[in-house]
């Protein structure tokens, strides 16, 4: 058993000053305002439930600052992810995700959602064990220290009625059966969770949506939904409805679905998503580097759907620049502050919920010990008040991290040592 001091802790309702946090067998035994006592953990500043990603794609760590063109669109950018996805096996893998997870859990996130769809070798080959690259993704959150949810993506087709070619024939099974075959194979365990997802409108063609929904029943079902305004143009002339409408069709939204980006959006899909209770992973950083544009999240958050945050392709890995591009993307489109309070950015931060770990996100009795410590006196936060330290703070003020009840970060320090090296390491021989 081990007792936290916190000299703040965010809690049900906000802020609370001085609370000791006892844990046990990685849960939360007791939480009382109180002041430290002999044999406490300290940690300084405010601490916060663990952050939940909800939306990444490991590999995509490789392009961080080699992709910047002058007049280059999203699917240029594409082209630059595919020439990566076509030379990673599954030793690279796990070595590229490993440091990717580290760097993650240095911003504070406790669990990640992989949106996982590099499936097979070179050419669509299966390898001897078809799962190998999720047993790699798998094993790199676990030394990294983090949760996993694995939300092991269908991906069928190249385009609306366009096949699978080049690299991206390492992303298919060919047909629905075929790949709920695959993933019935992976089990869940103590470390990560076992998701689907829907690549997108894109990559699964309309009749084949019903099968994937009812393959992945009882589990978090994922899907990016209207990234581009090209999706939503190409859906429409081929179905004559919205990727939103379509999918609704097929039964894809409920409590357990996540939508992610939903971008550009149309008044009724905004109604069919609050109205299901789907959660919304939305990923600011991502879709300003790649110019998508900026989604309607208040009025989403208002409709019924709740909000979480992903940094999906890594251009960052820092969720508290996440929960403040929310707020600030509101501002910009709407000219209008405080479109979130500070307790919704964190209920944000925090969406452990779209990624099945119901008993995560809160500090309180029963929950899983998932504690970041944000330093109160750094550069960036000093003078900030407790209770709005997610509108200044960045991953770098970040000081201990604990998931279930083990400390992975300490002083800003991974436990896994130099994380820049590592990541680098990882990144080199897939440019060389």
């Amino acid at each position: 058993m081990t007792t936290f001091f916190a000299e703040h802790a965010w809690l049900d309702g906000g802020v609370t000053r001085g609370v000791r946090i006892t844990v046990h067998s990685g849960r939360i035994a007791a939480v009382q305002a109180s002041g430290p006592r002999r044999g406490d953990v300290p940690l300084p500043g405010l601490v916060l439930p663990g952050f939940a990603n909800t939306h990444s794609h490991a590999f995509h760590r490789a392009l961080r600052g080699r992709t910047h063109d002058a007049a280059g669109t999203f699917w240029t950018w594409r082209e630059r992810m595919y020439a990566v996805a076509a030379r990673l096996d599954p030793d690279s893998y796990f070595a590229l995700a490993r440091a990717t997870y580290c760097e993650m859990a240095l911003a504070g996130v406790t669990a990640v959602g992989e949106f996982h769809y590099l499936h097979h070798a070179p050419g669509g080959r299966p390898y001897s064990d078809p799962n190998i690259m999720g047993h790699a993704l798998r094993a790199a959150a676990r030394e990294a220290g983090i949760r996993l949810t694995l939300l092991d993506a269908c991906y069928l087709t190249g385009g609306i009625d366009q096949p699978l070619e080049g690299p991206a024939l390492r992303f298919g099974d060919g047909t629905v059966l075929a790949w709920a075959e695959r993933v019935a194979a992976l089990g869940a365990d103590e470390f990560s969770l076992i998701g689907a997802a829907i690549h997108s409108v894109r990559a699964v063609p309309r009749d084949a949506l019903p099968e994937v929904v009812d393959a992945a029943a009882g589990r978090p079902l994922h899907m990016h939904l209207s990234e581009q305004p090209a999706e939503n143009e190409q859906c429409l002339a081929a179905y004559g409805v919205t990727p939103t409408q379509l999918l609704a069709d097929a039964g894809a939204f409920s409590v357990q679905t996540t939508a992610v980006h939903a971008t550009h959006l149309a008044d009724a899909d905004i109604g069919l998503l609050g109205g299901a209770a789907s959660s919304i992973s939305i990923c600011p950083t991502t879709e300003r580097d790649l110019a998508d544009g900026i989604g309607p999240a208040r009025r989403l958050l208002d409709a019924g759907s709740p909000l979480t945050l992903g940094t999906d392709q890594h251009a960052v890995i820092d969720l508290l620049e996440e929960a403040r591009a929310l707020e600030m993307d509101e501002r910009l489109a709407t000219g209008q502050r405080g479109r979130f309070t500070p307790d919704q950015l964190v209920s944000a931060l925090t969406g452990q919920h779209a990624l099945g770990w119901h008993d995560a996100g809160r500090i309180a009795p029963g929950a899983r010990a998932d504690l970041v410590a944000v330093r109160l006196d750094t550069v960036r936060t000093a003078g900030a008040t407790p209770d709005q330290v997610v509108l200044a703070a960045s991953a770098s003020d970040i000081d201990t991290v604990v998931v279930d009840g083990r400390m992975i970060v300490s002083s800003g320090r991974h436990v896994l040592g130099d994380i820049g090296s590592q990541l680098s390491a990882a990144i080199a021989p897939l440019w060389a």
